[in-house]
Formats: structure tokens, sequence, C-alpha cells
């Protein structure tokens, strides 16, 4: 097990997420490519050289939504959330990708030539060695994880206290797990109230994210089918 500081989460987010929600909504947020203002939902680009995000307005997002704009040096995090119902991923499965806990996010970063896994921590976000036949499986046995975007969105797993949940989301979802699990971590189990920020935080991620198969199509519930018949 090969473990390392956080390099992942940027020092804004985690300065964000220490925040009250009126200080949040007091402290005007910039652009920090060109400086202009921007309102409290916005995109961000990440620098592959630092892990670093940087909050960007809609001109310098749609400017550096092509990889040839910046050389390379920046990529727009998508804003893809999927809910990955059907997920396959037994006990098995999990114990072979050789993760010391229950939570974690898995992307490839092209820089690394590999896909990488990270788990949160009080200390940040930890690195752990990922087997690479168990890594493969998994995407034999979910061809979604074939089409993550290199460095910006990521595999979320929480398997934590019996859970079974998975996403596909951008990776400053992954950046802000991490700052709340940071800010509200105490003791050696972390506490109740961690937990439930926790809980909060997959719960809100289930409200934005997309319903969709371990393929990557598009799920439908049965009342939104009776409803799409209802409307025929």
């Amino acid at each position: 097990m090969a473990a390392r500081p956080d390099t992942l989460a940027s020092s804004r987010l985690r300065r964000l997420a220490q925040r009250s929600a009126a200080e949040r909504e007091a402290v005007a947020e910039r652009c920090d490519l060109c400086g202009e203002p921007i309102a409290s939902e916005h995109r961000h680009l990440l620098d592959l050289s630092t892990r670093e995000l940087l909050c960007s307005c809609r001109a310098c997002s749609l400017l550096f939504d092509r990889d040839a704009a910046s050389a390379g040096h920046y990529r727009l995090v998508p804003d893809r959330r999927l809910r990955i119902d059907d997920f396959a991923l037994d006990d098995l499965a999990w114990e072979e990708l050789r993760l010391p806990v229950d939570l974690a996010f898995f992307f490839r970063g092209s820089q690394a030539g590999r896909v990488m896994a990270y788990y949160p921590s009080p200390m940040g976000a930890t690195e752990s060695l990922l087997g690479l036949d168990a890594w493969q499986l998994l995407e034999e046995r979910n061809p979604v994880l074939l089409t993550l975007e290199d460095d910006v969105e990521a595999l979320l797993v929480n398997h934590a206290r019996g859970a079974r949940r998975h996403w596909i989301v951008p990776i400053e979802d992954c950046f802000t797990l991490v700052g709340v699990i940071r800010m509200h971590w105490k003791g050696l189990t972390g506490g109740k109230d961690v937990w439930e920020e926790i809980g909060g935080f997959c719960d809100r991620l289930d409200r934005r994210a997309r319903a969709a198969d371990r393929h990557g199509a598009r799920r439908t519930t049965a009342a939104s089918a009776d409803a799409a018949l209802d409307g025929r």
C-alpha cells in the first residue's frame, strides 16, 4: 500500500467548504483566468500540472472546451453526473481493488498513464495502489467506465456502512467530498457529524445525477415510464 498526502483537493475548494452559507454568498467569486465576476454556480478548469481546480467564467469555459486551446495544460471539468444503480461490484471485487476503506474514487490520469485510486481521509485524499487486472475486470463488467474523460471524470464509490452507491461524477465532486470529510472528521471513527455530512452529500448527488445503467444507457423508473405513456 502506497499512500501520500492530498495533492488533489484545491485550496480554494477547501476554503469554500469551511465557510458558512452566508459567508459564501458574501464572497464575490471571480474567474481565475480573466478575473471577471462569476456566479456561485460555475464551471471549473483542471490544471494538469498541479491538479488544482480553477474557477472559470462562461467565456473561458467555452474557450477551453477544446484541448488544443491550452496545449493540454488545462482541461474543462464536465458536468455529467450519472447514478449507476446496477453497477457490478461485489464484495470480492471490491477487496481485489486493495482499498483500505469503503469510500473511494477512481480516475484515469493522462500524465501517469493509468487509472488512479484515492480515498478521502482526515488528512486529505490518499492514493492507494490499484490492481490493474481488477480494474480491467471492472471495466468489462461496467462498460460505462470506458467513457470516463481522462483526469476530469471519476467513478465515485460509497460502500461505507452497508451502502452500495456508485456514480460517474466531475472530479470536482470528489474534491468537495474530501473537503467535507477533512472539515468534519473527529476522533478515530469520524464521529456522528461527519457521517451525516457524507450522507447528505450522497443524497444531494443522487438528486443531481441522471439515472443510468452500467452500460451508460439512461434508466427509466416505473413512475417516469407511466408518465411518458400518459403523455402519448
